[in-house]
C-alpha cells in the first residue's frame, strides 16, 4: 500500500438504509421462488426449506428504521485510506488510562458482532467492572464489507489490511494499542504486530492465528493431548465436508457476489448457513444462539451494501498467507478456543509469541463475541492487564 492518501480526514458516519431500498428489499424477499425440497431436506444438503422460508417471511418484516435509530446511537466515522473507504464505530472511554483496542471481525460476521461489548469494554464499572479495565473501542469494517464500500485496488492479502488498520489507528489518535479479533480479524491482528510490534502491546484472539494445519507426521500426532487430536480430526471433516464456499469464494468471488447482489434470500441463505455450521452446539438453532436480530440485521447488512463478492474477494481470494510461514512479531499474543474452533498451540507457536493459550472444550463457537461474552471478557483483561 502506499501512503498517498485521497482525503486523511476523520468524517462522522450515519447510517441510512432508505426507504425506496428497504421496499425493494421487501418486495424481492417476499417474491422469492423457492426451490423444490430434495428428497433429504435437512442440514445435511443445505437449509431446510421450511425454515429458510418461515426465516425469510420474518426477515421482510424486519423494521429496518428501528436498526438504524439505534445504530446511530453509536459513534459511527470513515475514512478514506489510498482511495479505499474505511468504516469504524469508535467509542472513547469516560475513565482515564482506558487502553486503545481494535476489534475485528470475521466472514460471514460484521462490526455488527461486537455490538454488546462496547458497553462492558468502555465503562466497566457501569456492568460490574473495575475502571482500570476500560478500553477505547475501535471496530472497523473490513475494506469490502458492509459500509467500507466500494472496494478499491487488487492486493488485499491480509498485510495489506493489517496496514490499512495501522493508518486507522493513527488517524484517531493511538500510537499504542491492542487487537482482538476472530476469523479473518484472527488472521490480520497478528501481521498489525508483525508491521509495527513497538506500536502493539498485545495480540488476543478467538479461534486461531490464522495458521492452516494439514497432515502431521505420526510423531506428532502422538505428542498431541486427546483435545488437540480431536481438533485435528475435524480439521480433516472440514476439509472434506465444508470446504466447498471457500473453494468458490476464493476461485470465483464475482461469480457468487452477483448471485447474492441480486437474491436477498440467497444472500441470506449463504450466510446462515455458516451461521448454523460454526455455532455451538451444533443441534440448536443459530438463531437461538446468536439472535434472530444480529441474524436479520447482518445479513441485510450485506445485502443493502452489496458486499457478498466483495468480501469474498477480500476473505478468500486474496490470503496468499495460506500455507505460508511467517515470522514472529515478539507481540504478547493470547489465544482463546471454544468448543467449535479447531486451533492447535503446536501449530501456532511456530509463527507467534504465544504467551496465554486457553481452551474451553464444552462451550462457544465460531462467533465468541455473541455466544460467549463474558468468557471473551475475563480473557482479553486477563491478558492485558499486565501489558497495559
Amino acid at each position: 500500500m502506499t501512503n498517498t492518501e485521497v482525503d486523511p480526514r476523520v468524517h462522522p458516519f450515519h447510517i441510512e438504509f432508505g426507504d425506496e431500498q428497504v421496499e425493494d428489499f421487501r418486495r424481492r424477499v417476499r417474491g422469492t421462488r423457492h426451490a423444490a425440497p430434495l428428497p433429504v431436506d435437512d442440514w445435511t444438503t443445505g437449509i431446510p426449506s421450511n425454515e429458510l422460508a418461515e426465516l425469510l417471511a420474518r426477515w421482510a418484516e424486519h423494521d429496518w428504521q428501528a436498526t438504524e435509530d439505534r445504530l446511530n446511537a453509536l459513534p459511527h466515522i470513515l475514512t478514506n485510506i489510498d482511495g479505499q473507504n474505511i468504516h469504524a464505530v469508535h467509542v472513547r472511554s469516560p475513565h482515564p488510562d482506558a487502553v486503545p483496542l481494535l476489534l475485528m471481525h470475521g466472514w460471514p460476521g460484521s462490526f455488527l458482532e461486537f455490538e454488546s461489548l462496547i458497553g462492558p469494554l468502555t465503562d466497566p464499572p457501569a456492568y460490574g467492572g473495575d475502571a482500570s479495565d476500560a478500553f477505547d473501542v475501535v471496530i472497523p469494517s473490513h475494506p469490502g464489507f458492509g459500509f467500507s464500500m466500494p472496494l478499491v485496488g487488487t492486493d488485499w492479502q491480509r498485510g495489506d489490511i493489517a496496514a490499512v488498520m495501522l493508518e486507522l489507528m493513527s488517524r484517531l489518535g493511538y500510537e499504542r494499542f491492542a487487537v482482538q479479533g476472530g476469523d479473518v480479524g484472527a488472521g490480520v491482528a497478528p501481521e498489525i504486530g508483525r508491521l509495527t510490534p513497538e506500536r502493539v502491546i498485545g495480540v488476543h484472539v478467538n479461534g486461531s492465528l490464522g495458521s492452516f494445519v494439514g497432515g502431521v507426521d505420526e510423531e506428532t500426532r502422538a505428542a498431541l493431548t486427546p483435545v488437540e487430536q480431536d481438533r485435528l480430526r475435524r480439521v480433516g471433516e472440514f476439509m472434506q465436508r465444508e470446504f466447498g464456499y471457500i473453494a468458490i469464494q476464493s476461485t470465483r468471488p464475482g461469480l457468487v457476489g452477483q448471485m447474492l447482489a441480486d437474491s436477498p434470500a440467497a444472500q441470506f441463505a449463504w450466510i446462515l448457513d455458516k451461521l448454523q455450521a460454526w455455532t455451538h452446539p451444533a443441534e440448536r438453532p443459530a438463531a437461538d444462539i446468536l439472535g434472530e436480530r444480529f441474524i436479520f440485521e447482518n445479513a441485510g447488512l450485506y445485502w443493502f451494501t452489496a458486499s457478498g463478492g466483495t468480501s469474498a474477494y477480500v476473505g478468500y481470494a486474496q490470503d496468499a498467507a495460506w500455507g505460508t510461514q511467517p515470522e514472529s512479531s515478539g507481540v504478547p499474543t493470547a489465544v482463546i478456543v471454544f468448543a467449535h474452533d479447531v486451533g492447535l498451540r503446536f501449530a501456532e507457536e511456530k509463527a507467534n509469541h504465544i504467551v496465554r493459550w486457553t481452551d474451553v472444550e464444552d462451550r462457544g463457537g465460531h462467533f465468541a463475541a455473541m455466544e460467549e461474552p463474558d468468557l471473551l471478557l475475563d480473557d482479553v483483561r486477563e491478558f492485558l492487564r499486565p501489558l497495559r
